[in-house]
């Protein structure tokens, strides 16, 4: 079990200028709304014990130089459970959030809805979920940091219900309290931990590093940049049988024409592949860099976030927000390998994510093709391929596409941007991979190579197909 702290605690592991907003005022009834035997006098106790007079402490304060409404639970107080001034005084608090554009921080210590208010302490998750949703299509992002406990509704709201879900080390989460458990229930998978592994979480931080993680989101998801321009080449040229130096310029195509290597190597622009099939030699070279060198050098620092929120995750797929020459730019990153179910959503609910706070998106191609084993089909590949194209399709804000290294037909454009897509060299994009394509063509082994130049994969074929942009056909 994790350490757990006040509410008055953690604030002040946050923030240096905590000011407390005014509570709404609400007549008192005898013992509650149900007339609930003892119930005054069990709030007079908790009062006594907490200092608090219910079960959320609201107000806001600078994290790291970000002003953030705070809304923190002390868990002391009737196991920071929701009640109906609990209710108000989150409905107060987000809404003065939305009048003065703030960023909602709620940091969540909670067993779930207070029994001795019946349904009008349940329902006050309604109230809750409407003011999240009224924040969120502001365009105002939530943080919500998980403490120990975070249970009921109070997860399923609050918690689950954020933009980026940050947890405690060893925090209890779960949608199911401890007393209500199975008794055989598995109490590992009741933990920030595995609420990470299973997608639902975004990253455990340890508090000694909360003040600074925790300004650090804030300060990436309230300062976007206008655009999000291409990254540089962050390694060695194209792996070619002749191999270039790197020119410090932008490793995109300049010329969909084809040059010969002698000429490429005295240019100042990389070599382009004489074939189709030394693009894809040159893709799958594994001294080509992947995206996580791209990344690293495009941007000065950057976070991520990890999940789909429907169960699963794929170390595959590198989704988060960075500082680039000051400014914020969303980045979703395939690093590879297929990608699965899970990678896609993740990327769309980075997508959908930066397009409501107006944030730029990167985005790096790089995959063999969508994952086809059975489980991937369990998982709903299709579906979720279908729905981060459907991101694609309707995003507003700037989205730029860069492919790296393989460009595995559906699975991978997915990923690219509509009339926005660049690629580097060493990279290819084909309808199917040229060893499939010759099988489905019932061709013999020996014919790949060449059904790889028939495919025109190459990036200055993409260019002259109209497929991908070029510095100098924009």
């Amino acid at each position: 079990m994790a350490d757990r702290l006040s509410a008055r605690e953690t604030l002040a592991l946050l923030t240096d200028d905590f000011t407390e907003l005014p509570a709404p005022a609400r007549e008192s009834e005898p013992d509650g709304p149900l007339a609930w035997q003892g119930y005054d006098a069990a709030r007079a106790r908790a009062s006594e014990r907490t200092g608090e007079d219910e079960s959320v402490v609201c107000g806001t304060g600078r994290v790291e130089g970000t002003r953030a409404v705070l809304l923190a639970f002390e868990f002391g107080y009737l196991g920071g459970s929701l009640g109906v001034r609990t209710g108000d005084r989150l409905e107060a608090a987000y809404g003065y959030a939305r009048a003065h554009r703030l960023p909602v921080v709620p940091l969540v210590a909670t067993g779930g809805s207070r029994m001795q208010e019946g349904m009008l302490a349940l329902t006050q998750l309604q109230r809750v979920a409407r003011q999240s949703a009224l924040t969120r299509e502001a365009g105002l992002p939530q943080i919500a940091v998980l403490r120990d406990p975070t249970t009921g509704g109070g997860w399923a709201t609050l918690g689950a219900g954020a933009d980026i879900v940050l947890a405690l080390p060893g925090a209890q989460i779960g949608f199911a309290g401890s007393r209500v458990r199975p008794p055989d229930a598995d109490p590992t998978a009741y933990t920030a931990e595995a609420q990470v592994a299973a997608g639902a979480v975004d990253a455990v931080v340890r508090p000694e590093s909360l003040r600074e993680t925790l300004g650090r989101w804030l300060r990436l998801l309230t300062s976007p940049a206008p655009e999000a321009p291409l990254p540089r080449h962050p390694g060695p040229a194209a792996p070619s049988p002749a191999t270039a130096t790197d020119t410090g310029s932008p490793h995109t195509v300049r010329n969909p024409d084809p040059a010969p290597a002698e000429d490429a190597r005295e240019s100042s622009a990389p070599p382009l592949p004489r074939t189709g099939w030394e693009a894809v030699q040159w893709a799958r070279s594994p001294q080509r860099p992947r995206a996580d060198r791209y990344l690293d050098t495009y941007f000065t620092h950057r976070v991520a976030i990890s999940g789909d929120r429907c169960g699963g995750t794929d170390p595959g797929m590198l989704c988060g927000f960075g500082e680039h020459a000051g400014r914020t730019v969303a980045y979703a990153a395939q690093a590879g390998t297929a990608t699965r179910p899970a990678g896609y959503r993740t990327a769309a609910r980075l997508i959908r994510l930066a397009d409501r706070l107006g944030i730029p998106v990167l985005t790096l191609v790089d995959t063999p093709g969508a994952a086809n084993d059975a489980e991937a089909e369990r998982q709903g590949v299709g579906a979720a391929i279908a729905d981060l194209f459907a991101a694609l399709a309707t995003v507003r804000t700037p989205i730029t596409t860069l492919l790296i290294g393989e460009g595995g037909s559906g699975g991978a454009l997915a990923l690219a941007a509509p009339g926005n897509t660049w690629a580097t060299p060493d990279s290819y994009f084909s309808v199917i991979a040229p060893e499939p394509a010759a099988a489905i063509l019932k061709r013999p082994p020996a014919a790949v190579t060449a059904t790889a130049d028939q495919l025109r994969i190459r990036p200055q074929d993409l260019a002259e197909l109209g497929v991908i942009r070029t510095a100098d056909r924009g």
